[in-house]
């Protein structure tokens, strides 16, 4: 959710009751800002579990869009079960405001990491964009189309793991003989098709994709413009720079995601298997410190990959008793390490 953009509504109170069952929550901090409403941390009194609550106010929902936007993410939600996918655990409303309880990320979003961070390594980006691939591969699978694909919509966990959240713009893919041309989703992540009216199917997803991979990379969006004709044509043109200090992998990853003609991305289940994920070092987990600041893999990956994520703050990686990290050897995920993503 972006700050700022709720408006003026007052927020609910201190203490949230479902009446149906008659449950009661404590609304804790301000968790984000965004069109339709605010989004608080609360927590259950009983139970003590936390939960993330987007908070509506009704007179909000009697808006034809966001009524029917809000509709939709909830039956979506219901039938959706993946690690890599926000959990709707519930919803219920009062007098004045429509509540969804959903999954607690509690580390914020990408895009709050990104601000923090400006950029991250090529080992970082492989580690969020198996998880992310594995959540978009049981959407696609479910015949769903997400459509606002970015950081802002990838929430981190606790441990760091990552989710894909606000499914508000999702929606089924088009029957045969039939397309959706609607515009919508975020500017500079649309896809040439999407502009052009030629329907927004599951390769805009991988387009979007590819757009929150440049930037995780670069610091910057692949397509800028201070105005909005100009943005469009330099999607249309599908022409973007490649810094020099991209890896090989990263250059023909971002190649394949943003080619201009939607039957030459691959899907999900391809990019899984694109070198770029499979011949560079992945980190099993982040520390949390990654959130603000560059980490060090110590004693997970060779000395070259440490170098070549880290060369532009100058860290050397040390071991605990403060020598250089020796050389190791990359081993094969087990089927175990495998099911993690």
């Amino acid at each position: 959710m972006v700050p700022g953009s709720a408006g003026a509504e007052p927020p609910p109170g201190w203490y949230l009751r479902d009446e149906r069952t008659g449950t009661l929550y404590k609304r804790g901090r301000l968790l984000g800002e965004g069109t339709f409403g605010r989004c608080y941390q609360v927590t259950e009194v009983t139970s003590g579990r936390p939960y993330a609550a987007k908070v509506i106010p009704r007179a909000r929902l009697a808006a034809a869009a966001i009524g029917d936007r809000v509709e939709r993410e909830l039956e979506l939600q219901r039938r959706l079960r993946h690690r890599h996918i926000v959990r709707l655990h519930g919803h219920f409303t009062d007098r004045g405001h429509l509540y969804l309880l959903l999954e607690l990320c509690s580390r914020g979003s990408l895009a709050d990491i990104l601000r923090a961070r400006g950029r991250l390594t090529e080992p970082e980006v492989r580690y969020y964009l198996r998880q992310l691939l594995s959540g978009l591969r049981y959407l696609h699978g479910h015949g769903l189309v997400h459509r606002d694909l970015k950081p802002s919509n990838f929430l981190v966990t606790e441990r760091m793991r990552v989710k894909i959240g606000d499914l508000g713009l999702a929606r089924g893919a088009a029957p045969p003989g039939r397309r959706w041309g609607a515009l919508c989703g975020t500017p500079c992540y649309l896809a040439p098709e999407v502009l052009e009216r030629r329907g927004h199917a599951e390769p805009a997803d991988i387009w979007a994709l590819g757009c929150a991979v440049y930037t995780a990379l670069t610091g910057h969006a692949p397509f800028e413009a201070r105005h909005r004709p100009e943005l469009y044509r330099r999607i249309r043109s599908a022409r973007f720079p490649l810094p020099p200090r991209l890896s090989p992998g990263a250059r023909a990853l971002l190649a394949r995601m943003l080619h201009p003609e939607p039957a030459a991305r691959p899907g999900p289940a391809r990019l899984l298997r694109h070198p770029f994920l499979t011949q560079g070092f992945t980190p099993r987990t982040l520390p949390p410190r990654a959130c603000h600041s560059v980490p060090v893999f110590v004693g997970q990956e060779p000395l070259r990959w440490i170098l070549r994520g880290l060369r532009c703050c100058g860290c050397v990686p040390v071991t605990p008793a403060g020598g250089r990290a020796p050389p190791q050897r990359i081993r094969a995920r087990t089927s175990a390490e495998e099911n993690l993503y």
